[in-house]
C-alpha cells in the first residue's frame, strides 16, 4: 500500500516543548517511573488553581454557553478586554478591533494566515516561544530569526532586526514578556522597534501574554501603547496571569492605522467567520478575570510562591560549575546556558533525552526554541520548592559526570 505522507508545510514546524522528549517521558511514566516535569508551563498540575471567581463564572453561565458566540466573541468579555487596552494607554480601540480565540495561539495561527502569502518572511525572536514560528511556516511563509543579545539580558538586537529585513517581510513578532528567556524589554527598546516597523511599514504582532507575570517591581508597558499609526496586533490570555490554560480563552486587539489595514482586517473577519466563535465558557471568565482581584500579584511579589521557586532555581541552576543564566525579571522560565567547554554537546536534543533517561527530569533543549547554539535550555519553575531542589540536584549530578567522563577524553 502507497503511503500516506504528511504535508510537505510540516516539513519545518517544530515544537519539541511537546516533542520527542515528552514521547520518552509518557512512555518511562507508562512503565512506572515518576518524571519531574521542567518542560512545560502548565500551571494546575503543580496547584495554581484559577480564582474561584472565574470558575463560579463559568458555571454560572453554561446555561447560556450551548450557541455559538458572535464570531468575534460575547461582548461582556469584549468590553472588558476594550477597557483593559485603555488602561494600559492603547488608543482608539474599539469593540470591534477586539477578537477572542481558542487561547492566545489560536488568534496567533489566524492572524498570520490572514497576513502571509508564500515566500512572505515573518521576523520572529531566537529564542522564540515556537509556535510563532510554526505558525508562519504553516501559513506559507517564511519565519526569520532576528537575534537576542544574551549578554545585554537577552534584549533584541536592533542592528539585526534592520539587517534582517527584506522586501518580502511583512511583519515583526515580539515576545515581551519573553517565553523562554524572562527578559523585559524596556521602553526605549520598544520605541526603537516600532520607529523599524512604522519605516518599512510593517506589522507589529505583540505576544504579551506574561504582562502580569512581573518580579522586583518592574513594570510592563504595552507596545501598542507607544503608537497610534503602526498596526499592532496585541494577543493575551487568561492562561498564565489567570493560571486558567485549559480554558481556552484568549483575546488579539487591533490597534494603530486600521484604515491602511483594512484589506488585512476583511482577511482576519473571514477566518473569524470560518472558524464560527471561540469556547464560550471560557469568555465567559474574561470579564470577571480581568474586573476582578489580580491574585497574580500575590504570586510574585517578594515572598510569593512563584517568586520564591524563581529565586530559588536560579540560584541552584547558577551554582552548577559552567552554568550561566540571565535572572528572568518576568514570566515562568529562564533560558540557562551551558559552558561549551566544560559540556561538548553536538546535539542538543539527544542531550537532554540523555538526561531524561539518567534523572527523570524532562527540560526542552534550546534548539527547541530555534536557538543556534548547541549550548542552552529552558526551565520552568513552576514545581514546589521540594520538587525544584530534586530535579535540579539530579541534574547537577548528571552535569559532575559528565564533565568528567569529557575531561578524561580530553
Amino acid at each position: 500500500m502507497k503511503p500516506i505522507r504528511k504535508s510537505a508545510k510540516l516539513n519545518n514546524v517544530l515544537y519539541d516543548v511537546r516533542g520527542p522528549i515528552v514521547d520518552a517521558a509518557k512512555q518511562m511514566e507508562d512503565e512506572g517511573q515518576k518524571i519531574i516535569k521542567l518542560n512545560i508551563g502548565n500551571l494546575a498540575p503543580f496547584g495554581f488553581d484559577a480564582p474561584e471567581e472565574i470558575q463560579q463564572d463559568m458555571i454560572r453561565n453554561l446555561p447560556n454557553s450551548a450557541g455559538y458566540s458572535d464570531s468575534k466573541g460575547i461582548f461582556a468579555a469584549r468590553k472588558a478586554v476594550m477597557h483593559y487596552s485603555q488602561q494600559q494607554g492603547v488608543a482608539g480601540v474599539t469593540l470591534d478591533d477586539i477578537y477572542l480565540g481558542n487561547g492566545a495561539s489560536d488568534l496567533i495561527t489566524m492572524a498570520t494566515n490572514a497576513l502571509l502569502d508564500d515566500g512572505d518572511e515573518l521576523l520572529v525572536p531566537a529564542p522564540d516561544y515556537p509556535l510563532w514560528t510554526a505558525a508562519a511556516s504553516l501559513s506559507g511563509g517564511r519565519p526569520v530569526h532576528y537575534l537576542c543579545d544574551e549578554d545585554n539580558g537577552w534584549m533584541p538586537s536592533l542592528t539585526d532586526i534592520r539587517a534582517k529585513i527584506t522586501p518580502r517581510t511583512r511583519g515583526i513578532v515580539v515576545i515581551n514578556p519573553n517565553n523562554p528567556t524572562g527578559a523585559l524589554y524596556s521602553d526605549e527598546l520598544l520605541k526603537g522597534i516600532v520607529q523599524i516597523a512604522r519605516e518599512h511599514n510593517l506589522v507589529l504582532f505583540a505576544d504579551e501574554v506574561y504582562d502580569k507575570v512581573l518580579y522586583d517591581g518592574v513594570k510592563h508597558t504595552a507596545m501598542a501603547s507607544l503608537s497610534n499609526d503602526v498596526v499592532t496586533l496585541t494577543f493575551n490570555s487568561l492562561s498564565k496571569a489567570y493560571r486558567s490554560c485549559g480554558y481556552r480563552a484568549g483575546w488579539m486587539v487591533i490597534s494603530g492605522d486600521k484604515t491602511a489595514a483594512r484589506d488585512y482586517i476583511e482577511g482576519i473577519n473571514m477566518l473569524a467567520n470560518i472558524k464560527l466563535g471561540s469556547n464560550v465558557p471560557g469568555q465567559w471568565a474574561i470579564q470577571t478575570a480581568l474586573g476582578g482581584y489580580q491574585s497574580i500579584n500575590d504570586l510574585v511579589k517578594p515572598g510569593g510562591r512563584l517568586c520564591r521557586q524563581r529565586d530559588l532555581a536560579y540560584d541552584l541552576i547558577t551554582a552548577i560549575p559552567g552554568v550561566t543564566c540571565v535572572k528572568p525579571q518576568a514570566a515562568l522560565y529562564m533560558f540557562p546556558r551551558l559552558d561549551p567547554e566544560m559540556y561538548p554537546i553536538a546535539d542538543d536534543r539527544q542531550f537532554f533525552m540523555e538526561v531524561l533517561r539518567a534523572t527523570r527530569v524532562m527540560l526542552v533543549q534550546g534548539s527547541g526554541f530555534n536557538y543556534p547554539d548547541n549550548q542552552h535550555f529552558r526551565i520552568v519553575f513552576l514545581p514546589h520548592e521540594d520538587d525544584l531542589r530534586e530535579a535540579i540536584g539530579r541534574l547537577a549530578g548528571f552535569l559532575a559526570a559528565y564533565r568528567q567522563r569529557h575531561a578524561k577524553a580530553a
